[in-house]
């Protein structure tokens, strides 16, 4: 299965914080926004992703993942011109999705909750993902969904229980609400969320030896100080 992130948009809700960054490289308290949601794909066990933004800030997602080797991840980058609607990700992601199932995650949703990750692996086993045929009108309707597959032109709907957390940070009050929800776990429960390296370890994707070199990149952080705890056992 491909993972296909949609961070586009120019975050006029947002305005003037919105003016020079991408909405989806705003902090939500100690990492990008798009950290959030690329965790989301790689609990999934996801190793492809594709992340589609504006043409002028794809630059900066490049200097954030590079090709993803660094989280044992092959990301790859494509150019959305103006937001056209969900349906247009998989338009313009079609020669990398090919035949294969994909997943689609928004670039400013951020999803919690204790057994997340075996949720979405649940849902993966099953393969309830394949690519969309966009409606007539080029777009889908779609609303009051916890999280979403979609199988030729179908909409598959698996509605997250009690315990689970569905964070937009479409405003400026929700943007620091996710940050303040964010920093109360961490600090309250001692676990890191949206870490990628940290899932990155744990799912397989990188050894013990590159984990403790990013933990040394961001050595004079607490995100960097987890990571080498981690290594070191």
């Amino acid at each position: 299965m491909k993972g296909v992130i949609l961070a586009g948009g120019s975050g006029t809700r947002l305005h003037p914080a919105t003016l020079a960054v991408n909405k989806q490289l705003l902090p939500v308290y100690d990492k990008p926004m798009i950290y959030y949601p690329m965790s989301a794909l790689m609990m999934a066990g996801i190793r492809e992703i594709l992340i589609i933004s504006s043409p002028e800030y794809l630059d900066n997602y490049k200097r954030l993942f590079g090709n993803g080797s660094e989280f044992g991840l092959a990301v790859e980058y494509a150019v959305q011109p103006r937001p056209e609607g969900l349906a247009q990700a998989f338009i313009i992601g079609a020669d990398f999705i090919g035949e294969q199932a994909a997943a689609l995650v928004l670039g400013d949703n951020i999803f919690f909750g204790a057994g997340l990750g075996g949720l979405l692996d649940n849902a993966r086993a099953r393969e309830l993902a394949r690519q969309v045929k966009p409606s007539a009108r080029g777009e889908l309707e779609i609303t009051d969904l916890n999280r979403f597959y979609m199988e030729m032109g179908e909409l598959y709907v698996e509605r997250m229980g009690r315990g689970f957390a569905w964070l937009d940070t479409g405003t400026h009050d929700s943007l620091l609400e996710a940050s303040e929800f964010v920093r109360t776990l961490q600090k309250r429960q001692g676990v890191e969320i949206a870490s990628l390296e940290e899932i990155a370890f744990h799912q397989g994707f990188i050894d013990r030896d590159q984990l403790r070199r990013r933990g040394e990149l961001f050595a004079k952080t607490s995100y960097g100080q987890a990571l080498l705890r981690l290594a070191d056992g």
